[in-house]
């Protein structure tokens, strides 16, 4: 079993926050909450929702992990050009289909 990632080993704080971090700055790009939705690791296959995620906001860009395998499943950065928004190899985020 991999071990697992811890960014800024040592701080004096928590290294990660949930999933629910990244409403904020989704909500500028989606017009959707899309902290509830299924987010497939790329990685490992499970399906969670995003909210369930480790999210790493004292990086480059927001960064947010896998809570089985710890793979990146979602990259969030803003440069001078525009935002990226990288979902890892293989991974995928699953919008649900509005009722009708």
């Amino acid at each position: 079993m991999p071990t697992p990632y811890t960014y800024a080993t040592g701080a004096h704080e928590p290294s990660h926050l949930d999933g629910n971090a990244l409403a904020g700055a989704l909500s500028e790009v989606f017009a959707a909450d899309l902290t509830g939705c299924g987010c497939r690791c790329g990685a490992c296959g499970v399906i969670e929702p995003l909210a369930r995620a480790l999210v790493y906001i004292h990086c480059p860009g927001t960064v947010a992990r896998c809570t089985h395998c710890s793979a990146v499943v979602l990259r969030l950065t803003t440069t001078p050009t525009g935002r990226w928004l990288d979902f890892g190899p293989g991974a995928s985020l699953c919008l649900p289909v509005p009722e009708e």
